[in-house]
């Protein structure tokens, strides 16, 4: 999808903000809800991803009718989330191509204890703070602390529920938040 894009600073895959925000992905939700509200903390629309399961309620880019091994193609390593903890299981799961074009998962849940990993996915613990928070994912460094390899691209990304989203995107460096466009920042209102 974006390997023809010059990849270079920021390349946003998901904003609660804007006409549709699932353009680039599908979503599944067979006992819960994927809509989109007014978050009271940020005074803004974002999407919630609700369930009583996190395998029945989930968004995924990309969009599987655009065929089940198209890749996103994303080569910037750094993978952002701003996601707001709802108190309830939640994960987030990265698919990516590494330079022995191999695919490994990486899959960070609330519900982990402990890391454990395979040949094809590593499942480690996620540790959200109460409220919203900006989680980063350094892909090169995952693979080369389990696999030995270096990032190529990332093939797909999946959310599960329960938890809010305001925005996901890749990076080429990590920057502390006061570093970010204001676009890509997290304000969170003063009460």
């Amino acid at each position: 999808m974006f390997r023809s894009t010059y990849q270079t600073g920021f390349i946003s895959v998901f904003y609660s903000i804007g006409s549709d925000p699932l353009q680039l992905w599908d979503s599944k939700s067979e006992d819960g809800s994927v809509e989109r509200l007014l978050d009271e903390d940020l005074k803004s629309t974002v999407l919630e991803l609700k369930g009583a399961s996190v395998v029945t309620t989930s968004i995924q880019c990309p969009r599987q009718k655009l065929g089940p091994l198209r890749s996103l193609g994303i080569t910037l390593p750094y993978m952002v989330f701003l996601v707001k903890n709802m108190e309830q299981p939640c994960s987030f799961e990265v698919q990516v191509l590494d330079s022995k074009n191999e695919r490994r998962r990486f899959r960070a849940s609330t519900f982990q204890k402990k890391v454990k990993t395979n040949e094809a996915i590593t499942a480690m613990p996620l540790k959200l703070s109460p409220g919203w928070n900006h989680v980063q994912f350094n892909l090169d460094e995952f693979l080369h602390t389990w696999y030995s390899t270096r990032y190529k691209e990332t093939v797909h990304i999946q959310v599960h529920a329960t938890c809010r989203l305001r925005r996901i995107y890749f990076t080429d460096v990590a920057r502390p938040e006061s570093d970010l466009p204001p676009e890509f920042r997290l304000f969170v209102p003063e009460k």
